[in-house]
């Protein structure tokens, strides 16, 4: 049993973390126009509108209707906003801004003051879990802002530009980002049990891996320039079937994010999908680490035997954040060295924020693994379909930032902050 006053404080935590996620969310909307707030740059992505309408029509049929008991107060909206109501394609039709505020103002306050008398003790997973359902849509705002704001910079930047080669430039940092870290045989506890985790992060189990090396920082973009100025979007070589079906129909010659200028060699290189992350890392003689291998890097602390929450230990991240770029603090990737206080204890650098970073495994249930809040959050994806993906990304909220997280997509997909990182089995 929790006691009164424990229920306080977490009644006070949760009021605290649903105040400030939901400043953050709204300052994404600032001096936005109804074009913006309405269109939608991608076939595969939501407006950025709907995703805010989403937020608060999850959060009224999970805290209010299912667990106040009340009736839906905006039955108008159930179609519009429920995940599986309408196509991405007539998502376009929205409410002004200021109509989904409204929306958005009342649902809350209806929350918070249901707050006050919520059995928390039963409910608090439910709560944590709403935070980071909206946590999750911020970051796929960002993404959907991004494709807007720079979609002609994103057409102008498809023709590739190959600029001077300067050796001695490129012979520096080779020799310093692809340090490699060795990984240690043995076994490590994957997962999350805390109040927070999701559900395809429980339980925490055991895992044993042999020996294995894992690159100390995420590939750059001078490294990845490499890649691109061997050909190696028009080399089958290096291409898995699947990967080069994908290329031969997209026809793409570089990263999504692509800028070429040499001021990013050092920033990780951001909107690859898998198959371009495969197909570097078999340019350079290496593989995509497993998500255990990437997970153990992250966060096993050996010395101690134990699970990090975070690679630098349990502490939460401050505010500005000292060990990681996240949360839209600088608005986009830093250089991979930036940020020394965050290493893992084995070294690694930038594991949590900056860019996603791409495994080499399907998304799926680990041994005992049980759905919550609802069947299809988790489960309807272990489809072999979907890759992992792990650490969070330079928009990444707070909430649902640390070393267990796990994301997913389809391996064509591009258009998310993705990176990924190298590994091998053993190395000459």
């Amino acid at each position: 049993m929790i006691s009164n006053l424990s229920k306080y404080s977490i009644k006070e935590t949760v009021f605290q973390a649903f105040y400030e996620c939901r400043t953050k969310t709204l300052l994404l909307f600032q001096d936005i126009d109804q074009a913006t707030f309405s269109s939608q740059p991608h076939p595969d992505f939501s407006p950025v509108g709907w995703h805010l309408g989403h937020i608060a029509y999850i959060e009224s049929l999970w805290l209010l209707e299912r667990g106040a008991g009340l009736p839906c107060f905006f039955p108008q909206y159930r179609k519009l906003f429920a995940a599986d109501g309408l196509p991405k394609s007539q998502r376009v039709q929205l409410p002004n801004l200021e109509e989904i505020l409204y929306y958005l103002d009342t649902v809350r306050e209806k929350v918070l003051e249901y707050l006050k008398v919520a059995d928390i003790e039963q409910q608090e997973r439910l709560w944590h879990f709403l935070i980071q359902h909206e946590s999750q849509h911020c970051e796929i705002i960002s993404m959907v802002l991004e494709l807007v704001n720079n979609q002609e910079l994103r057409v102008k930047s498809q023709e590739l530009k190959f600029v001077s080669f300067d050796s001695e430039l490129w012979i520096f940092d080779s020799t310093k980002r692809v340090e490699m870290v060795c990984i240690p045989a043995g076994e490590f506890e994957q997962g999350n049990n805390s109040i927070d985790a999701l559900d395809n992060e429980q339980p925490v189990h055991k895992v044993y891996l042999d020996t294995y090396w894992i690159d100390r920082y995420p590939v750059t973009c001078g490294q990845y320039r490499s890649f691109i100025e061997a050909g190696g979007y028009q080399n089958p070589r290096w291409w898995s079937k699947a990967g080069w079906q994908w290329l031969k129909v997209e026809q793409v010659t570089q990263p999504f994010y692509w800028c070429g200028e040499r001021i990013w060699d050092n920033h990780p290189v951001c909107g690859v999908n898998w198959y371009e992350a495969q197909a570097y890392s078999r340019f350079v003689g290496k593989r995509l680490p497993t998500e255990a291998e990437w997970e153990k890097a992250a966060s096993w602390d050996a010395k101690a035997s134990r699970r990090r929450t975070y690679p630098w230990g349990d502490e939460e991240l401050t505010t500005p954040a000292q060990n990681c770029n996240c949360d839209r603090a600088i608005g986009k990737t830093t250089a991979v060295d930036a940020y020394p206080a965050g290493q893992s204890a084995y070294g690694l650098y930038d594991t949590l924020g900056n860019v996603w970073e791409w495994t080499a495994c399907w998304f799926d249930g680990y041994n005992g693994f049980q759905s919550y809040p609802y069947l299809g959050y988790s489960k309807v994806y272990f489809d072999q379909q979907h890759r992992v993906l792990k650490g969070g990304s330079w928009a990444t909220r707070p909430w649902v930032l640390r070393s267990s997280f796990r994301n997913w997509y389809h391996p064509n997909v591009r258009q998310i902050f993705a990176g990924f990182r190298c590994a091998a089995s053993e190395v000459s």
